[in-house]
C-alpha cells in the first residue's frame, strides 16, 4: 500500500503540470453572429468577423479583463427606430484591434434633418465604449445619430479611429433641404483619463463634446464639417478640469473652439483648460467662443457654472474665419470667469472682432 511518502512524493512531481495548465479563458472565441457572443466573451481572445446585427438588438460585449478583441471584418446594423445603442463594449484593460474595419450603422435610413430633435427614432448612441486600454483603427460610416459615448472605468487611449458621417451633409427627401444628418456628435465624453488621438470626424454637430469629467486629451485629430471642439453643455452639479486640446486641425466647422455653459446650471465648475496648436479654416460662425448663456446664443449668461483657468499657450493657435463670422465672443455672467487667462498663442483673421462681456482677465491678446 502506497505510504503518505509516496504520495507527497507523486504530489511533488504532477504539481507543476497542474499550475501549468492553461486557464478555461485561455481560449478564442469567433463572433459571426450574434449566438456567438455568450460563448466567445468567455475567452480572453475575441475574433469578429463580418455579420449583420439584426434589427432592435444590441451588439453587446460584456468581456474578461484583458481581453484582446481582433475586428476581421464588416459590421452592419439592420434598420428599426429604437433608441440604441446599435454597439456596446465593456471591461477592463482592454486591447480593442480595429484593423480598419467598419461598423456601418445605416444612418441614411434614419436620418431627417432632425436627429434627436425629432423625427423618428434614431439609435443613439450608436457606440457605447466603457472599456479601460486601447480601443484604435476603427472605422464607424453613417451613424443615425450620436456616435461615440465614452465612460471608460480606467484609463482609455482611442486612436486612429475614423468617423464618416460625410453622406448627412446632403439634404434628402425628408430634410426640408438641410443637412439630412443631423445630432452626430463625434465624441460625447464624461469621464476621466481619455485621450483622443490622431482620428478624423466628418459629421453635423460637435466634434468633441466634453460634458463633464478630467484629465481628458484630444490630441492630432481632424474635425471636418460640424459644430466644432466642444466643453459643454455643462449643466447642473458637474466639474471639468485639466482638459487638453491640442494640434487638432479644423475644417469647414460652425466654431472652432468653444466652451458653452447652461444659463440654469448651478453648483458646477470648469477650470484648467488648455489649448495648444489647434488650426482652424473655413469657420462660419465664431472662432472662440465661450457663451454662459446655452441655449441661448450670446443671450443672457447665467453664473450658475464658475469658469477659470482658459488658456491658450504653447503652439499658437491659429484660426481662420470666413467674412461674416466673429473672431472671439466672451459671453461671462456677472462674476462668474475669474482669473487671469493667457491668450499668448491664439492668433484669430478673418470676419469681425467679437465681444467680450463681463470679464478683464484675458491677457495677451486683442481682436
Amino acid at each position: 500500500m502506497p505510504s503518505l511518502a509516496h504520495f507527497a512524493i507523486f504530489l511533488a512531481f504532477v504539481a507543476p503540470f497542474i499550475a501549468a495548465a492553461p486557464a478555461a479563458s485561455d481560449c478564442t472565441g469567433t463572433i459571426a453572429s450574434l449566438d456567438d457572443v455568450s460563448a466567445a466573451v468567455k475567452c480572453t481572445t475575441v475574433n469578429i468577423n463580418a455579420f449583420t446585427v439584426p434589427a432592435g438588438k444590441t451588439f453587446d460585449l460584456s468581456l474578461l479583463d484583458g481581453t484582446t478583441v481582433n475586428l476581421q471584418g464588416d459590421v452592419k446594423f439592420a434598420v428599426k427606430n429604437w433608441s440604441g445603442p446599435l454597439f456596446q463594449v465593456s471591461g477592463k484593460s482592454i486591447t480593442f484591434n480595429g484593423n480598419g474595419h467598419t461598423f456601418d450603422g445605416n444612418g441614411a435610413s434614419y436620418w431627417d434633418g432632425q436627429g434627436g430633435n425629432g423625427g423618428v427614432t434614431k439609435p443613439a448612441p450608436m457606440m457605447k465604449i466603457k472599456i479601460s486600454g486601447t480601443y484604435t483603427n476603427v472605422k464607424v460610416l453613417n451613424s443615425p445619430a450620436r456616435v461615440y459615448s465614452v465612460s471608460n472605468p480606467a484609463q482609455l487611449t482611442m486612436s486612429k479611429l475614423t468617423i464618416d458621417n460625410s453622406a448627412g451633409d446632403k439634404a434628402n427627401s425628408k430634410s426640408g433641404g438641410e443637412a439630412a444628418g443631423h445630432n452626430t456628435d463625434g465624441f460625447d465624453c464624461s469621464t476621466t483619463d481619455l485621450t483622443i488621438e490622431d482620428s478624423t470626424i466628418h459629421n453635423q454637430d460637435d466634434c468633441l463634446a466634453i460634458n463633464k469629467g478630467s484629465n481628458i486629451v484630444f490630441q492630432g485629430n481632424t474635425c471636418i464639417g460640424g459644430h466644432g471642439i466642444s466643453i459643454g453643455s455643462i449643466d447642473s452639479s458637474v466639474t471639468v478640469s485639466g482638459i487638453t486640446i491640442k494640434n487638432n486641425v479644423i475644417k469647414d466647422n460652425d466654431n472652432a473652439l468653444r466652451i458653452k455653459t447652461k444659463a440654469s446650471a448651478t453648483g458646477s465648475t470648469v477650470s484648467g483648460i488648455t489649448f495648444s496648436g489647434n488650426t482652424a479654416t473655413g469657420i462660419r460662425r465664431y472662432g472662440v467662443i465661450i457663451d454662459q448663456s446655452y441655449p441661448s446664443t450670446l443671450g443672457t449668461p447665467g453664473t450658475g457654472v464658475k469658469l477659470s483657468g482658459v488658456n491658450f499657450v504653447g503652439s499658437t493657435n491659429s484660426i481662420a474665419v470666413n467674412s461674416d463670422a466673429k473672431r472671439v465672443e466672451v459671453n461671462c455672467g456677472s462674476g462668474a470667469c475669474s482669473g487671469s487667462w493667457d491668450w499668448s498663442a491664439l492668433k484669430v483673421t478673418g470676419g469681425t472682432a467679437g465681444t467680450i462681456k463681463n470679464f478683464s482677465g484675458i491677457k495677451n491678446f486683442s481682436q
